[in-house]
């Protein structure tokens, strides 16, 4: 299923994108789409027999906005440094595990929503990532078929990145990696039963109609079952968190000099097969 949240910040309402692209109102069967539903099989049942009935009313999706398809997300965990590709740009050696740090919740935005550049940034860089949804409490796995076992579904997240606020502002990652409206997520949580194989995915990303990043999750140093192994480890994982995995090369801060990081007025889209597809425009906050 294709999962999402429709309408005004603060006001979206459940919906679903069923098999014929028409978006399918989910507000009379379930309150919202996030942590408690997706631990919840039972009411994942009655959502999947409601769209296989086609009874679910239609919504016109002229003008509508999307906004991120989880609400009250727990905490964000982030992989850095997870593709063969982008270490090797990047000039780093690759970790010998995984290497792990957060975003605040509230650094998600919608898909198409402004992406706002800080004030006094001069290296905001781009990283199209696949996001990992949590669906079961996750303490200790032991393997990492155990790890994919409790993945609900996965999304598109852009994880853009202040670069000189990360590496050159006293040597913290969280300082440009938590920026308002640093975490555009969507269009849509796809549940895990539609994603046949989540090392096959191809990602890419455009900046102004140039592509700058055209990847695969074949070419990450830790699988997603095996980052959701080890991330348990260390932290209990609960329905609702969020893992972004990692990004492949092609970011501006791999790139020969002079940089091109974003300024205001630049279009970033990007896209995950089988997730859909963002498109945001940068703004100096």
């Amino acid at each position: 299923m294709k999962l999402l949240r429709v309408g005004t910040k603060g006001t979206e309402r459940p919906a679903l994108l069923d098999s014929e692209g028409v978006l399918r109102d989910l507000s009379g069967i379930v309150q919202d789409i996030d942590g408690a539903l997706l631990a919840d099989d039972a009411a994942l049942g009655r959502v999947r027999a409601a769209a296989e009935s086609g009874t679910l009313p239609a919504l016109d999706a002229a003008g509508l906005r999307i906004g991120p398809p989880l609400a009250r997300i727990g905490k964000i965990v982030c992989i850095g440094l997870n593709y063969h590709d982008h270490a090797r740009e990047t000039g780093a050696e690759p970790p010998a595990e995984p290497v792990i740090f957060f975003k605040a919740a509230d650094t998600v935005v919608g898909p198409h929503d402004t992406v706002l550049i800080p004030r006094g940034s001069v290296k905001t860089d781009w990283e199209v990532e696949l996001a990992v949804v949590v669906g079961r409490t996750a303490r200790y796995l032991e393997s990492a078929e155990e790890g994919l076992a409790h993945v609900a579904g996965y999304a598109v997240a852009h994880d853009v990145s202040e670069r000189e606020f990360q590496i050159e502002r006293g040597g913290t990652w969280d300082k440009g990696k938590n920026c308002e409206t640093f975490n555009p997520l969507g269009p849509w949580l796809v549940t895990a039963d539609e994603i046949a194989d989540p090392q096959d995915l191809s990602l890419r990303l455009w900046v102004n109609g140039e592509l700058k990043q055209d990847g695969t999750t074949a070419e990450q140093i830790f699988a997603v079952g095996e980052v959701v192994r080890y991330v348990s480890q260390f932290m209990t994982l609960y329905p609702g968190d969020v893992i972004n995995t990692g990004t492949p090369a092609g970011v501006a801060l791999g790139a020969p000099d002079p940089k091109p990081f974003l300024r205001g007025g630049d279009v970033v889209e990007l896209e995950i097969s089988g997730l859909g597809r963002q498109r945001q425009e940068f703004a100096v906050a």
